[in-house]
């Protein structure tokens, strides 16, 4: 006898979502993960990427798997919102920016495909019409703009793993606050090791484990993830200051050096109370190597070089906007060699994965859930609205 038919590996973002789509549909479900460090600096133990309070949502995207797969959770936001209680998502909607396609450039013109493929409601902005539109962004001429207005904006990660996780419980599985470091086969199932000393079996696992699924001992059988450190930089502005901001939208830019290109954040409470602007868009790709690696990095607060860069570019979009103190912090990306999430089973059919967010999956985690959930109960993503996609998990 087995301790539950299904356990997931992983109380993240798709991690979460996927444990609550499994519980819905059988008994015996568990998760295993642990919750937030109280302190960063001290802890010794694994991380997340969705503690924070910013993340852009948005469909329009240049990839339409991508597209679908953000569109597809965010028509799921307010439900989980009204079942769980827990509010995450903010509707001031996305700007997307980039060079205009006269100019010989396919950026716009992707987004404005994708969008157009799932009919989705968006305006196309000029130079003029982003100046007058959003008169606190000064993007480079030449460029274009599409605007979500609707189902787009940014919503709180770190929320969203708690409703996702409330509902886990409300459909009857099992949560545990523990952090999983050994998968072993077995004849009749997986065996589960956890750091606190426990054991779990389980029929079959499902490994959603973020950037931590490249941790050695984790998987029989490396998969195939690489990890990139993130800075992240917060420019706090003052009650008055994010009031007078109200209609800023999220944003991301593409400009024509990309190396510039970023995503920004408007003004967002954060837990000490204060508002911040967040801005990302690390302009060099620093490889984490090892699960040592990752503790150190995200025990930190980032990188300087990419602190100042950030800050430049940030200074030339930012149109009299009054910045009070400006912070970092520590993040990750995990990406798969598709560019897509990896969905699927490892060599063991006892063990499948979903992982690889390649910087995109925080707003779509609720559908790469419901398809790693998916994969466990059917064996495969058999959605027919991926057909032809390869979610396909690669190993080393």
């Amino acid at each position: 006898m087995t301790d539950f038919k299904v356990l997931v590996i992983g109380r993240g973002l798709m991690g979460a979502a996927a444990a609550k789509y499994l519980a819905c549909e059988i008994d015996g479900v568990g998760v295993i993960g642990p919750d937030e460090p109280a302190d960063k600096r001290s802890h010794d133990g694994v991380f997340a990427s969705h503690y924070d309070e910013g993340r852009i949502t948005r469909t329009i995207d240049p990839n339409p798997v991508w597209a679908r797969l953000a569109n597809r959770s965010i028509a799921r936001y307010r439900d989980i919102e009204a079942e769980s209680g827990i509010g995450f998502f903010s509707e001031v909607g996305c700007l997307v920016a980039g060079a205009a396609r006269a100019n010989g450039d396919d950026y716009i013109a992707n987004v404005l495909s994708a969008a157009g493929s799932l009919d989705v409601e968006t305006m196309l902005l000029d130079d003029g019409g982003l100046k007058e539109r959003f008169p606190f962004f000064s993007v480079e001429a030449g460029s274009e703009g599409v605007f979500e207005p609707a189902g787009a904006g940014h919503i709180s990660p770190r929320r969203l793993v708690a409703a996702q996780s409330r509902l886990v419980e409300k459909a009857g599985a099992r949560l545990i606050r523990e952090t999983a470091v050994r998968l072993l086969p077995g004849a009749d199932g997986i065996e589960v090791m956890t750091a606190e000393g426990e054991r779990y079996t389980a029929e079959k696992v499902l490994a959603a484990a973020g950037g931590f699924t490249i941790a050695d001992s984790l998987l029989p059988q490396p998969v195939d993830l690489t990890v990139y450190a993130r800075t992240i930089v917060f420019m706090e502005v003052d009650a008055a200051e994010a009031a007078r901001l109200a209609a800023m939208p999220s944003l991301i830019t593409a400009p024509h050096d990309p190396q510039d290109a970023i995503y920004m954040l408007p003004p967002i409470r954060y837990p000490d109370g204060r508002f911040y602007l967040k801005i990302g868009g690390d302009p060099h790709d620093l490889q984490l190597k090892s699960e040592a690696e990752l503790r150190d990095w995200f025990r930190g607060e980032g990188r300087e070089s990419a602190r100042t860069h950030l800050l430049r570019v940030a200074k030339g979009l930012l149109n009299g906007v009054s910045i009070r103190s400006v912070s970092t912090g520590s993040c990750v990306t995990s990406f798969t060699p598709t560019g897509l999430p990896a969905i699927g089973f490892s060599a063991s059919p006892r063990i499948a994965l979903v992982t690889g967010g390649c910087g995109a999956a925080a707003k779509s985690s609720d559908e790469i859930g419901r398809l790693g959930a998916e994969t466990i109960l059917q064996g495969g993503v058999t959605d027919a609205a991926y057909a032809g996609v390869d979610f396909s998990p690669r190993f080393r």
